[in-house]
């Protein structure tokens, strides 16, 4: 059992002071979640992918003096930055001088494209860009015959919304012959909310014809004061929307997902982002700009950016994209199960937990007969890394729970003392089948709560 509230606070305030002089660990171990490198390590952000033939073309946000960057592929790893700008003009309603000084001294304002083919020989490109008359953000459109242009923009724009904030990030989703328009309202430039909408095109891309449906808007503590970057992808009979979210400037941009059963919703946000730079190990910061895209394999990759280890731009990456039903697992990503998901009997959830990933965690796990049993599915068969979330304010010290994975016993999990509501990770390895595994808890030394785990 706990100990009283008192009791946890102290012993959580002296705890706290010993691991902040590093006289205390929570973990032993290096962490295993882990990105494969950049696959265009030089800036190139906010990456969108087309496949046309059997060549991947990718397109960037402005930099290197170029409205549009652009390279080619064909397998999504080796890629080929080509040397010209895919978007040499801008439309006669863009500012092409004006200046972004948090995107650095090359940023334009010229964001976010989106590539599509419309038909043969007929390529269509949004792009967001700064507008002369409403000084605000609103996406263009362009046309070109070739996929690496160079594209030709309409003398007008295609969403301008100066009063929500402007308009940036369009993408592009096709579902029954019609094609939509998603974007976001720039209200974080202007302290409005920003909302996720969707909108029917004509069929050429280059007018909005349908009625505008907001999806989404942010109202999680890890999206900070915005969301952005949609990109829709229909699973099954689920469509996913991904989402950006929080500052892109650092490491505390992510990207996240919501579902629904219908292409307008509602939609449900996943409790927890989906890639993080804590989910990389660090070893990409600040994840997000992502698109979705079928390899020449048949299966699913998620391209997106992070920023390199000076934070001076922002590389391409691409990750392999499994699924556990509607769920997308990122390859090399740390996937979350929070404990009150979790199956448990002879314990209890624990609400407003102070720190908790998700307010809630579950405690309790005092009695011979105690379980907290989680089912996480992985794509492959193989040595996984196991975090636990804990907290161990036991007056007697250390304490433990022990480990059945898929109905075998598989050791203890261990924990130091950190006190009540002091968070802290528990590290070891574990060895799991292809898709759905159980990982069970039960009593062990002492006693000890469970926020979440993670594997990886």
């Amino acid at each position: 059992m706990r100990a009283t509230a008192p009791r946890r606070g102290a012993t959580a305030a002296a705890t706290a002071l010993l691991l902040a002089a590093g006289l205390l660990t929570a973990t032993a171990a290096p962490a295993a979640a882990v990105a494969s490198g950049p696959v265009i390590d030089q800036n190139f952000a906010d990456p969108d992918v087309l496949k046309a033939g059997r060549t991947y073309y990718a397109y960037a946000t402005n930099s290197d003096g170029r409205n549009i960057k652009w390279a080619t592929s064909t397998d999504l790893v080796t890629w080929t930055v080509q040397g010209t700008d895919a978007l040499p003009t801008l439309g006669a309603w863009a500012d092409p001088d004006w200046s972004f000084p948090p995107g650095g001294s090359g940023d334009h304002g010229v964001w976010a494209p989106e590539v599509f083919s419309t038909g043969p020989r007929s390529f269509v490109m949004w792009y967001t860009a700064h507008d002369r008359a409403s000084g605000k953000q609103c996406i263009g459109a362009a046309t070109a015959t070739s996929p690496g242009g160079p594209f030709v923009p309409q003398s007008t724009a295609l969403v301008c919304t100066p009063e929500i904030g402007g308009a940036i990030d369009a993408s592009s989703f096709t579902e029954h012959g019609r094609r939509y328009i998603l974007w976001k309202n720039d209200g974080n430039c202007c302290a409005q909310d920003t909302w996720l909408r969707i909108q029917q095109v004509s069929a050429d891309g280059l007018r909005r014809t349908g009625t505008e449906t907001q999806l989404i808007k942010q109202n999680k503590p890890f999206e900070g004061t915005l969301v952005e970057a949609p990109t829709l992808w229909k699973r099954g009979g689920t469509y996913v929307l991904f989402y950006s979210a929080n500052f892109f400037g650092n490491g505390s941009y992510v990207s996240s997902y919501a579902t629904a059963p219908s292409l307008r919703g509602p939609y449900t946000k996943a409790a927890t982002p989906l890639m993080t730079t804590d989910a990389f190990a660090g070893s990409v910061r600040g994840p997000g700009g992502q698109d979705v895209v079928t390899g020449p394999d048949g299966t699913d990759r998620i391209v997106f950016h992070g920023w390199n280890a000076d934070f001076t731009y922002r590389a391409m990456y691409s990750q392999r994209l499994d699924w556990e039903g509607s769920r997308p697992i990122v390859d090399g990503a740390k996937i979350r199960y929070e404990a009150e998901d979790a199956d448990f009997s002879r314990a209890n959830a624990r609400y407003a937990a102070g720190g908790a990933s998700n307010g809630v965690v579950v405690g309790g796990i005092d009695f011979a007969d105690s379980r907290v049993t989680f089912t996480v599915h992985v794509p492959r068969a193989g040595t996984y890394r196991l975090y636990t979330r804990f907290a161990n304010g036991s007056d007697a010290g250390a304490a433990g729970h022990t480990l059945t994975v898929n109905g075998a016993a598989a050791g203890t999990v261990d924990y130091p003392v950190t006190g009540w509501d002091n968070w802290q990770v528990s590290e070891r390895d574990v060895t799991l089948r292809a898709g759905d595994n159980t990982i069970s808890y039960g009593k062990g030394a002492n006693y000890a709560e469970i926020d979440a785990i993670d594997v990886a």
